[in-house]
């Protein structure tokens, strides 16, 4: 490292720390949460993604797309719980629907009416839903279609795809992947329609599925190419693979997810985050032939269980979200928000001649310490996490709240005003961090 990038990593090490410190002083009230929560939970953390140094922040109360901490401070919620909070904090018809199921009774230990509707509603968004299951969170459902998928071809082998995210045991991006169920993974890049291809050449025979998603979400909101997707589809059908879409991110950007702006018909689809109206919701889905496997009317059934799998509160409050505030016209403003975001945002860079750089879809997008085209996770090798630390805290500062890796998910509250609220606070975190941050080559 010659003596100028030495001193810039320096000066980025020192402005880093003097932000920590500030956020320190401005958050006993979170500091002191973590140390009650530590004596009862390993870490004072019950959710990986949720913990940060020195310590994560607390908050006490939501509304619309706006939190509040428990030291009082008020923020712009540009993260929408990881894209599950999309309709924002208690919008009036999920609030009402949950009510009128609590006076129904919470545990009804049967069959119940709303799930019938529930699935309707998704399958007439998604037709090749032909038959689906209710499970309890988005890793659920891709654990079991991936267990559908083993068991209907009769195969062991998945391919995947290096820094994709289908779960808390189903992570293909750093550490978090010493937890993974034990499948026979066949990691490929991202956006390598050859690498996919060597993969089947070889394994063929033996493959059982194809799990991707039709955007990296965790792995940085870098969107798979058409002809990626495409052709994922028709490697499939060649060697006799299911191919399998995670959605539970990606479905946001149009009433019938991604599948339904490109096209493609997989075999099954997994949901998740908001279907579920804010409450814990998960769902797989597709032909009928792998999904009539779980008909608990045949000999052979495949089991699954799951005690809330129908709880009357998600029913109630997903089937109030898609039917009263995720319509079409609804989907459409929220995509042109979250594009018009993504455009001011990477404006800013280039006019300030920064390394930086917001990529995405529709209401997602992450903020990048890179300037190289993202293709997959690779491209991300190399980045300074230290400026994306310092990016976060400085915005958190200045009342926006998104998450340390750089994410947004805009929710349904988070309208115009917002926007510019957000790219006036990222302006003046830039000018005020300016002297540290990357200079674009």
């Amino acid at each position: 490292m010659n003596t100028t990038a030495s001193q810039t990593s320096a000066a980025l090490d020192q402005a880093l720390a003097a932000a920590i410190e500030r956020y320190r002083a401005r958050h006993p009230a979170s500091a002191h949460q973590l140390e009650l929560a530590a004596e009862v939970l390993p870490g004072g953390n019950t959710r990986s993604v949720l913990f940060q140094t020195p310590f994560p922040l607390a908050m006490v109360r939501g509304d619309g797309c706006r939190l509040w901490d428990a030291d009082g401070h008020e923020y712009l919620d540009a993260l929408g719980e990881f894209t599950a909070g999309l309709y924002g904090h208690s919008a009036a018809p999920i609030r009402e629907a949950i009510v009128s199921a609590l006076d129904g009774g919470i545990s009804l230990s049967s069959h119940t009416l709303r799930e019938v509707e529930l699935a309707r509603e998704i399958q007439q968004r998604f037709p090749s839903l032909e038959l689906l299951r209710f499970t309890n969170s988005g890793t659920e459902a891709n654990l079991l279609a991936l267990a559908a998928a083993l068991a209907h071809t009769g195969r062991r082998k998945v391919l995947v795809f290096d820094g994709a995210y289908h779960g808390g045991v189903l992570s293909f991006g750093g550490a978090a992947g010493a937890v993974n169920v034990p499948h026979q993974w066949l990691p490929a890049p991202y956006n390598d329609l050859e690498a996919a291809r060597a993969h089947v050449q070889r394994n063929g025979a033996e493959l059982a599925a194809i799990l991707v998603e039709p955007m990296l979400g965790a792995g940085g909101c870098i969107p798979g190419t058409p002809e990626f997707l495409q052709g994922l589809r028709r490697l499939a059908d060649e060697c006799g693979a299911l191919l399998i879409f995670d959605e539970v991110m990606t479905s946001r950007l149009a009433l019938g997810g991604r599948q339904s702006q490109l096209g493609i018909r997989p075999d099954l689809t997994t949901l998740g985050k908001y279907f579920g109206g804010g409450l814990s919701f998960g769902a797989f889905g597709g032909r009928r032939e792998v999904m009539q496997r779980f008909d608990p009317r045949r000999a052979d059934a495949l089991g699954h269980a799951g005690t809330f799998n129908n709880n009357v509160l998600s029913m109630a409050a997903g089937l109030a979200g898609l039917r009263r505030l995720w319509t079409q016209e609804a989907v459409q403003a929220l995509n042109s928000r979250g594009e018009r975001l993504r455009e001011r945002c990477n404006v800013v860079f280039d006019a300030r001649g920064l390394a930086l750089q917001a990529s995405g879809l529709g209401s997602l997008m992450t903020i990048h310490p890179t300037r190289r085209p993202l293709r997959n996770a690779a491209d991300l090798a190399g980045c300074d996490r230290r400026v994306r630390d310092l990016l976060y805290f400085a915005l958190l500062e200045r009342g926006v709240f998104i998450a340390r890796r750089g994410m947004s998910a805009l929710s349904l509250p988070f309208g115009d005003a917002e926007v510019e609220q957000f790219v006036a606070a990222l302006e003046d975190a830039l000018g005020a961090c300016r002297s540290v941050l990357p200079a674009a080559g």
